[in-house]
């Protein structure tokens, strides 16, 4: 028994010296001094922009385009048609970028002093994302989107005036958060750290936000508050505020077209829409859209010609003799697929967020409906310069004074949002957004559509999204409407 005994000690030290040795081998082993352990604010943002960016920059290019006819396509035309399936790019980029962004914020938060201006980056990257979202969706995860670590698997679905009211919030707090002395913004591939111009960024979103609900709610004073305040609450000022992503000709910040095949970038052309609107005016942004037809370059008279939107397949392709006699859509998005862009194309083809222009015309209409004081013409007049100007064009003599430009009382509010409609080309979602909320410019569905003469007005709820959270969004739908794009969002009713 007294050998057993000692036997078993034995053991028991032989067991303890090796494991005690094992695990110091084992923390030398699996420490590695090349690779951080901890992330800093400034390795999280460059991906937060650039893939929020560039899927809405994609999906604007595939969609959103179409449905407002800036472009339509001459083959493949389901999604020129309504035919449009599940558009799941932005509900997923989003919610997976929200993890960094709420990383972000939390690590910015922990440190001494609290890195605020980091803080204030993620509450207007955060309200950018979800406006996306709630725009393209309606209502969606929001107060518990990023609580998986919570136990939240199965988040609720917030009403988008909940999400609203978070967003504008958000936008608030940002802008009192960020100021110069609240410490350096690296990692800012879209402003360079500049927070002066996040915080015009962030009023700038409030006034799209307020504007966009403004049918649902009265927010003269918010409105008001904004712009009577330039000190408290700046706003863009110029072109050079412009929220605006400038892409690089190599990756990871190249522009996501460059890569395409030269034959998928060719089945989108310009729209019949845009493209007579742009001839009737004389306007020289066509030349930035679209090109000639290379029929006519190649008999010396270049002209632009426009294709109907939803066609069907046969008709698209052959229409007007065919490829050689449509518009391919500009080289400044494209380069025609060789070569490195140039300089001046990268200055245009941008991965925009919001732009001066935009918020001139914002002005214009909260004016016109006397929201705000202020000039509407004046802020209208600003508008169309500002998108000129983004082009590097100047408003040609005698634009302004044309009937279908010159801003007049009458038709204040069409002539606003049709000269809106033409400077948010290829800016994401935002025209179908606003065009939903204003009617202007009118819309009309092409003769082969599959929509029963409907404009989609929102995209459906994934289906990844009824099979892993099924009680949530029922309870959705229940709430908003059926899970199809003729379901109006909260703000659209």
């Amino acid at each position: 028994m007294k050998k057993t005994y000692i036997q078993l000690l034995a053991c028991l030290a032989l067991l303890i010296a090796t494991s005690t040795s094992c695990d110091n081998d084992f923390e030398e082993v699996n420490t590695n001094p090349n690779v951080p352990n901890t992330v800093t604010p400034d390795l999280l943002l460059p991906n937060i922009i650039r893939s929020t960016v560039n899927e809405n920059m994609g999906t604007a290019w595939g969609i959103g385009n179409i449905v407002m006819q800036y472009t339509a396509k001459i083959q493949f035309v389901n999604e020129d048609r309504y035919l449009w399936g599940e558009q799941n790019g932005i509900w997923s980029t989003t919610y997976s970028t929200l993890r960094e962004v709420q990383n972000m914020y939390n690590i910015a938060s922990s440190t001494t002093p609290v890195q605020k201006n980091y803080q204030a980056v993620a509450l207007i990257m955060k309200s950018w994302m979800m406006s996306l979202v709630t725009d393209a969706y309606g209502d969606a995860p929001y107060s518990e989107a990023t609580k998986g670590k919570d136990k939240a698997y199965f988040p609720k679905y917030d009403t988008q005036e909940a999400i609203y009211n978070g967003i504008l919030k958000d936008l608030a707090d940002a802008n009192a958060l960020l100021a110069p002395e609240n410490g350096v913004v690296n990692g800012d591939i879209l402003y360079g750290g500049d927070v002066t111009k996040w915080k015009k960024m962030a009023n700038s979103l409030r006034l799209r936000y307020l504007m966009r609900i403004s049918n649902k709610r009265d927010v003269k004073a918010d409105l008001q508050a904004i712009v009577s305040n330039p000190t408290a609450t700046p706003i863009f000022t110029a072109n050079v505020d412009n929220a605006a992503l400038r892409y690089l000709a190599t990756v990871p910040n190249q522009f996501p077209l460059y890569t395409s095949r030269v034959g998928s970038f060719d089945e989108f052309r310009l729209s019949k829409t845009l493209g007579d609107k742009l001839i009737q005016l004389n306007d020289p942004r066509l030349g930035i859209f679209a090109r000639p037809t290379v029929a006519s370059v190649a008999a010396g008279k270049p002209a632009y010609v426009g294709v109907p939107n939803s066609l069907d397949d046969v008709s698209a392709l052959t229409y007007n003799g065919g490829a050689q006699n449509v518009s391919r859509v500009g080289s400044t998005y494209y380069i025609d697929g060789f070569g490195t862009p140039t300089e001046a194309n990268l200055n245009i083809a941008r991965g925009i967020i919001m732009t001066y222009a935009e918020l001139q015309f914002i002005l214009a209409e909260a004016a016109q409906k006397k929201l705000i004081t202020g000039d509407a013409k004046t802020y209208y007049e600003k508008g169309i310069t500002a998108s000129f100007g983004f082009y590097g064009l100047e408003v040609p003599a005698g634009y302004l004074a044309q009937p279908d430009v010159v801003f007049a009382e009458t038709k204040a509010l069409e002539l606003i949002g049709t000269q809106k409609w033409i400077a948010l080309f290829y800016s994401g979602l935002e025209g179908w957004f606003d065009w939903r909320r204003t009617g202007f410019p009118a819309i009309k569905p092409g003769p082969s559509n599959l929509n029963q003469n409907r404009v989609p007005v929102r995209f459906q709820y994934p289906s990844s999204e009824l099979s892993l959270n099924k009680a949530s969004v029922e309870e959705a739908i229940q709430r908003q409407g059926p899970n199809d794009i003729n379901t109006a969002v909260w703000w659209d009713k």
